[in-house]
């Protein structure tokens, strides 16, 4: 329980006489920015603060376990008083960024069945029942605690918002606002079997709502790791990320910072992972080739968080046909597991505020596998992260790569898959499968 506790006293405000920094050579006004902030390895509080303050900061919160933080500044130059490589704004970097996600359209919430319409369950063997003492974090935009499949499955005590990196357990922090992609992606996971509306992988189970993602679908570096480093705290036996932290807005091209950010949130999953969480992430939509050419590095220069990341099992999508779908990304040595996540128009039905839609996505491809790894943890609850790891892949069903990957039959191949029947590119070890997981498991 140590872990814990210390994850909870690094949230907790700080000292007034840390609130404000204007030592010598300070600004004493400006727009005032936050900060992720990497330290060496075993830093202790006390010093990490003394060297954000000695930079014209101040520390917001501090993760001891990892050696991270979150600092504000109003100086211009903060990260170059740290030194090169040790912090990195995202505020920064879109400061005039006014993006927003598109609502997509929702039908009310109806008293009859829809679980016919939900082709991605029958994919992947389910429904199954869960146990309620398996918890899922749902790294995200917030669960509504009002969606009638969900009401039951919320753990409200397990919850927190995460945006400013530093965890807010109040309902305002967690519950959405303008954005439906949680709830969908909850719904998916635990929606429950009672015979109206939709049905999740795993009913029965227990959701959190990690909030993550903002409103104009960003996560910024600091919000994952928060999410992440809460996650250990509560001690959530699954975690999903249906997203990218890419503050950047540009896929596979030279990204200032992008190595802080990677440090930061390695970090913090390999952490997770070792206080016995795992992470199963989105492959993203970008439809670029991930393979690493050698570590950590990618021939096209691709690399998503926390996607690529070693410790993440990482899910690709496909559509009906059980073919990759055109967006997924994909990459051998990346890819893990593949899953339903709709194509062309022929989407994932699931919970959304006010009722049920449609979505296609990567994002909608994890939750069906951290659905079925949360059933394997109801089953095995000794299970840690590896056992239950092992069991997705050695149940899942293989896929072989595509002979002909012509999409658009123009005559050109829209992407390659490499590797075999039992591992390959496209969909790493196979289709996520509720039976084949839960029979590895049970056979050790």
């Amino acid at each position: 329980m140590l872990g814990t506790c210390a994850v909870l006293l690094a949230a907790t405000p700080l000292p007034a006489a840390f609130a404000d920094q204007s030592g010598p050579g300070c600004p004493g006004s400006g727009r005032s920015l936050r900060y992720l902030v990497v330290f060496d390895r075993g830093t202790p509080e006390d010093a990490a603060r003394g060297q954000v303050g000695a930079a014209c900061g101040a520390t917001k919160v501090y993760y001891p376990q990892i050696s991270v933080g979150v600092a504000t500044s109003v100086a211009p130059d903060f990260a170059a008083r740290l030194g090169p490589g040790r912090a990195f704004s995202a505020q920064q970097v879109r400061q005039d960024d006014a993006k927003r996600r598109a609502l997509p359209a929702v039908s009310e919430a109806p008293e009859r069945d829809r679980s016919g319409e939900q082709w991605d369950l029958a994919a992947v063997g389910a429904p199954r029942p869960g146990s309620p003492d398996v918890v899922v974090g749902v790294l995200d935009s917030g669960i509504d605690p009002a969606q009638p499949d969900l009401a039951r499955a919320l753990d409200r005590a397990s919850s927190a918002g995460c945006l400013t990196g530093a965890p807010d357990t109040s309902p305002g922090a967690w519950e959405p606002t303008t954005s439906v992609h949680g709830t969908h992606v909850a719904g998916i996971v635990a929606a429950a079997d009672d015979g109206k509306g939709t049905t999740g992988v795993a009913p029965g189970v227990r959701v959190a709502s990690v909030k993550v993602l903002d409103d104009r679908g960003y996560v910024d570096p600091e919000a994952a790791v928060c999410g992440l480093m809460w996650a250990a705290a509560q001690r959530l036996r699954v975690v999903n990320a249906s997203f990218s932290v890419d503050p950047w807005g540009v896929s596979c091209v030279r990204r200032p910072g992008f190595a802080v950010v990677r440090e930061a949130v390695a970090r913090a999953l390999d952490y997770a992972t070792s206080q016995g969480t795992l992470t199963v992430a989105a492959a993203t939509n970008d439809a670029v080739n991930l393979s690493p050419s050698r570590p950590g590095v990618s021939p096209s220069g691709c690399e998503e968080l926390p996607a690529g990341l070693r410790n993440a099992v990482t899910v690709s999508a496909v559509g009906r046909d059980g073919v990759k779908a055109g967006y997924s990304s994909y990459g051998l040595g990346v890819v893990d597991l593949t899953a339903p996540g709709g194509d062309r128009g022929d989407c994932v039905l699931s919970t959304v505020p006010g009722g049920y839609t449609s979505l296609c996505g990567t994002s909608m491809a994890a939750p069906h596998a951290a659905g079925v790894a949360a059933l394997v943890a109801s089953a095995h609850p000794d299970f840690g992260p590896r056992q239950l790891r092992s069991a997705l892949f050695r149940g899942a069903r293989p896929v072989s790569c595509p002979d002909d990957y012509d999409l658009t039959g123009d005559g050109h191949q829209e992407a390659f898959c490499t590797g075999y029947t039992g591992y390959n590119g496209f969909y790493g070890h196979g289709e996520v499968d509720a039976a084949g997981a839960l029979t590895a498991a049970a056979g050790g």
